[in-house]
């Protein structure tokens, strides 16, 4: 076992030297190679060492040196803890990628915007998706473009040329390679001698050109590259050159001090090894001709742990070596101290896992700490977030929020929906009623607007609202709102604007887009654009549309769902971050920028299988074999470099390590690295992990009691009884129609909610198809035929049947798909109607239609309606007709509850169909027009008119009763069926088993 204190002294260089024997890079050999351990917070180490070794050569020495870091994160970090004192000149802190940026001559020409390179690439995409249909769906048109251009980045950035894939040997693969070779040689223009370079490509020619030019005219100043793990092709040359020179040195970060010599031979294999977190820094000493004996601290910054460190190094042996947990594992002592500021939260669900990491950043705050959050998982930091803003925190959050998930990024989004079609209800409501419509001026009178033709587009059951139909609800409902007909006008404008569909440049697309955008942002008479381009988001939305603006020539001609799809991927690549309103102590952090940012706790979260370390995205173009012999990077990459931001993470002081044990479908799998730790304390009990690892849990399991503690309730709200109101008898219904008889005997709650509480359920914003549509429309076709007066037994009469239904349901059914199946099953009913219609024909003469009618009971004050479908009239009296486009009610339903039929026949003995006038009722029948047909007879002959009446009459009476109540589902059908007034009525807080509790009310 090596550790930090046994590095052995500093070898002679030997290849490129000599170096000088005095100096700041004095005391190491092969190469000016350094090493933080981890654990050790890397920006505070990195100027403490510079304070170090440059601080006696006089003020100006801090002056000439040129630090270059890997994110502008770690810049801010460093020249804050240079601002804490003492006071010194400040060195040159520059990043890694600003030598892609670097004016190195004419011969290196800037390199091409990254969004103007995948424009271009979505062009050629597209033109090859065309001329092959079979290669790709044409909405993976953005998505194919992004990815192509991500692996020629790589291919440049690594070294790798066309002919290299090419050349790639592809046994068993012919049919998937020739299909991705033909992608891949689009890029080729790329790569020839004349082309623009991308950005990856002009980095790596940056750092070729400085090394030809240290190779006549080494550094005069120091150089230093700190804080990279040499993860890419170019950055990984840069440090070999860097650490080469006599006045240059590198410091890597979190290196393994502990890790034998024997274990760092075993990393030479990238496909075996890749995983590993200090692969990146073996492969670093190779290419320098070192070991890691001749690795040197950049300085004595203690880690805070190194009991933990030597723990998490002997969990994280490469697999075939972990053997050695048995023969080092005893050597490592009491596991007391090693586990003493760890803590392993395995909660039940992400929900739990949350709201326990909230409540420990909350208490962390009382306490005076600085508590970071660190996960890859996005979904969990939002509930963190929502969980913290019980106590009015909010996270200072490094990713931010997605461009498209902002008001300004929704608000572009639904007007790009409506771009190329007709807009319906829902659609322009949706933009009406977004925080950023009308955000010129008068925001309150324009919600009321809204909200009044948000019911009227209901009433009307419109599917395409157009000008005319705004214009004339205005106008009729303009008299108490002046500003009204102006409003109106406003919005006929903006839907005005909406573009056509059609292939047109992208400059157009975007140009029509942002202008309708700007006018519904800004309101009638308003000017500019409103809110649109305010604060942090507007101005990130506004800076993506002009960066596409000025690229958009690279892209040519589209259609307008590709533009969308365009639109939506560039807005994706762009994260917004208010960095003022975030609390100064609560951190939230991806696994990158936890190499950053100091804090007092650490928590690592989401340690799941899938979540940390991420599965590695599927590769449409090579797979990993093939990447393996081109040169290119392995999937494993990404998984080793979250094991090193793991290994960095887990040694720092006090730690939690946070996992659910269960996510929203399924059992998880613990992360790989936190099966190892656990694997490894469990097995050894003689150094007391076993206890450790109990105590680790118990800390977690203390927190997630607190938490669980603080999701349930004081005190128990009972549930809400199944109601029975009893409203005064003059506020009870004295009209009701022959189908709301039905609902009074089965719910009679319904029957309180509408009449007396006057509750109207929404009519569907977007008509559907749905049942009552059904039964409007084939009652109107029978109506038609019969109307025509042709007998059921024409030869005729199928054809003339089946040409109503086709002119009835184009007028009133606009879903072609839904228009052929009904027109189908009317066809399927057809000969069935006209021989039963025969039949009907030959006992009556159909005379009325849809007529109205309605009978008084004056002595209790009640009336009773009815609409009757149909009404024959014949020899022995009327005959009364209902169309069912469902199952038609049985008799034994129409005896106690279905009695619409029986109740139509006692209106018409008393005469309630004016147009039929009063007469003898012969017989009742449902004609069900579902299946293949059906005929249900009313039981006329068992319950005849006159019972119906009285027994009707007594309902009435009973009903108005002052102690009757309306009691909530008292007869349903069935327990599956379901009301509006459920929500109302609390139904699932009591059941069938309980009696309704009445209860004086008004």
């Amino acid at each position: 076992m090596m550790s930090s204190e046994s590095f052995p002294a500093a070898t002679p260089f030997s290849e490129t030297g000599p170096f000088s024997d005095t100096g700041p890079f004095s005391d190491v050999g092969p190469a000016h190679l350094y090493a933080l351990p981890c654990g050790v917070d890397f920006a505070e180490g990195l100027v403490a060492g510079l304070r170090a070794r440059f601080g006696d050569e006089g003020p100006e020495a801090m002056a000439r040196i040129t630090v270059y870091l890997g994110t502008n994160r770690m810049r801010r970090r460093v020249r804050d803890i240079f601002d804490q004192g003492p006071a010194t000149l400040l060195p040159r802190l520059r990043l890694i990628t600003d030598l892609a940026l670097d004016p190195l001559g004419p011969e290196l020409p800037l390199p091409v915007a990254p969004l103007r390179r995948r424009l271009e690439l979505t062009q050629l995409v597209s033109r090859l998706i065309e001329a092959q249909p079979d290669l790709a769906p044409r909405a993976a048109l953005y998505d194919l473009s992004d990815s192509l251009a991500g692996l020629m980045d790589e291919m440049q950035g690594e070294g790798v040329a066309p002919d290299d894939i090419a050349n790639l040997d592809v046994t068993d693969l012919s049919g998937h390679w020739a299909r991705s070779l033909q992608f891949l040689n689009i890029v080729n223009i790329w790569f020839g001698p004349d082309a623009a370079p991308d950005r990856e490509a002009r980095q790596r020619m940056a750092v070729e050109r400085l090394i030809a030019t240290w190779a006549e005219a080494p550094p005069a100043d120091p150089v230093i590259v700190a804080g990279s793990t040499g993860s890419r092709g170019a950055t990984a040359l840069l440090l070999q050159a860097v650490a080469r020179q006599e006045k240059g040195a590198v410091v890597l970060p979190g290196v393994d001090m502990d890790q034998p010599q024997d274990v760092w031979e075993r990393l030479d294999e990238a496909l075996a090894a890749e995983d590993h977190p200090q692969f990146r820094f073996r492969r670093i000493l190779r290419m320098l001709d070192m070991e890691a004996a001749d690795l040197r601290l950049w300085h004595d910054t203690p880690a805070p742990s190194p009991a933990r460190n030597r723990l998490v190094s002997l969990s994280l042996r490469p697999a075939p070596v972990t053997d050695q947990w048995r023969d080092e594992g005893p050597e490592l002592g009491d596991l007391g101290p090693a586990t003493e500021g760890l803590t392993l939260l395995e909660a039940p669900s992400p929900r739990m896992e949350a709201e326990t990491i909230a409540l420990r950043m909350r208490a962390a705050v009382d306490e005076g700490k600085t508590v970071a959050l660190v996960t890859p998982d996005r979904m969990l930091t939002r509930q963190v977030s929502a969980a913290l803003d019980r106590w009015e925190l909010v996270a200072d959050d490094s990713a931010g929020v997605p461009l498209p998930l902002t008001p300004p990024g929704r608000f572009l989004r639904l007007v790009s929906e409506i771009m190329g079609e007709r807009p319906g209800p829902a659609a322009i409501l949706s933009l009406l009623k977004h925080p950023l419509c009308h955000s010129g001026r008068d925001r309150g009178p324009h919600l009321l607007r809204t909200r009044e033709l948000e019911l009227a587009l209901r009433r009307e059951g419109a599917a395409y609202p157009e000008a005319a139909l705004l214009t004339r609800w205005a106008e009729k409902t303009g008299e108490r709102d002046t500003g009204r007909v102006v409003w109106a006008d406003w919005l006929c404008e903006a839907l005005g604007l909406v573009p056509e569909a059609g292939d047109k440049p992208l400059s157009e697309h975007l140009s029509c887009h942002l202008k309708l955008a700007e006018c519904l942002a800004s309101g009638p008479g308003a000017e500019g654009s409103g809110g649109l381009w305010d604060e942090a988001a507007g101005r990130a939305a506004r800076q993506a549309c002009e960066g596409l603006a000025e690229h958009a020539e690279a892209a040519g001609e589209m259609g307008i769902r590709d533009y969308r799809l365009l639109f939506l991927g560039v807005l994706r690549r762009v994260e917004v971050r208010n960095p003022d309103i975030g609390h100064p102590q609560v951190l939230i952090r991806g696994t990158l920028e936890a190499r950053v940012q100091g804090a007092d706790l650490t928590i690592l979260a989401s340690m799941n299988e899938g979540s940390w370390p991420e599965a590695p995205p599927a590769d449409p173009w090579l797979n990993r074999k093939m990447r393996a012999q081109a040169g290119l990077l392995l999937p494993e990459r990404r998984i080793g470099l979250s094991a090193h931001d793991y290994q960095q993470a887990v040694a720092v002081r006090e730690v939690w390590i946070t996992r659910s044990t269960r996510s929203s479908d399924s059992e998880t799998v613990p992360s790989r690295w936190i099966n190892r730790l656990t694997n490894l304390l469990e097995g050894l009990p003689d150094q007391g992990g076993r206890a450790a690892l109990a105590e680790m849990r118990a800390r977690g399991a203390d927190w997630l009691a607190r938490a669980t503690a603080l999701s349930v309730p004081q005190s128990r709200v009972p549930p809400a009884p199944r109601p029975s109101p009893r409203p005064p008898v003059a506020a009870r219904p004295d009209r009701l129609s022959v189908t709301a008889i039905r609902t009074l005997i089965r719910d009679p709650y319904a029957i309180y909610a509408g009449r007396v509480l006057r509750l109207r359920g929404l009519d569907p914003l977007t008509p559907n198809p749905d049942a009552a549509l059904r039964g409007t429309v084939l009652h109107e076709v029978f109506e038609r035929f019969l109307k025509d007066g042709i007998a059921p037994t024409d030869p005729a009469a199928r054809a003339r049947l089946m040409e109503v239904t086709e002119q009835v349901l184009e007028a009133q059914c606009p879903w072609p798909t839904v228009r052929r199946l009904w027109i189908a099953r009317i066809a399927r009913i057809s000969d069935w109607f006209l021989t039963t219609e025969a039949a009907r024909q030959a006992l009556a003469t159909p005379r009325h239609f849809e007529t109205d009618g309605a009978a008084v009971m004056e002595d209790l004050g009640f009336t009773l309606t009815a609409q009757a479908d149909r009404i024959d009239e014949g020899p022995e009296g009327l005959r009364i007709y209902d169309y069912k486009t469902g199952k038609p009610p049985t008799v034994p339903q129409q005896k106690s509850f279905e009695k619409q039929l029986l109740l139509e026949a006692a209106m018409a003995e008393r005469g309630g169909f004016k147009d039929a006038g009063k007469a003898r009722v012969a017989g009742a029948a449902y004609i069900g027009l579902g299946g293949q047909g059906t005929t249900v007879p009313a039981p006329l002959d068992e319950i005849p008119p006159d019972q119906v009446w009285a027994q009707l009459r007594d309902l009435i009476a009973r009903w108005q009763e002052p102690d009757r109540g309306y009691s909530a589902r008292m007869a349903m059908m069935s327990d599956k069926d379901r009301s509006d007034y459920d929500h109302l009525s609390r139904f699932g807080e009591w059941d069938f088993s309980q009696d309704a509790r009445g209860e004086d009310v008004g």
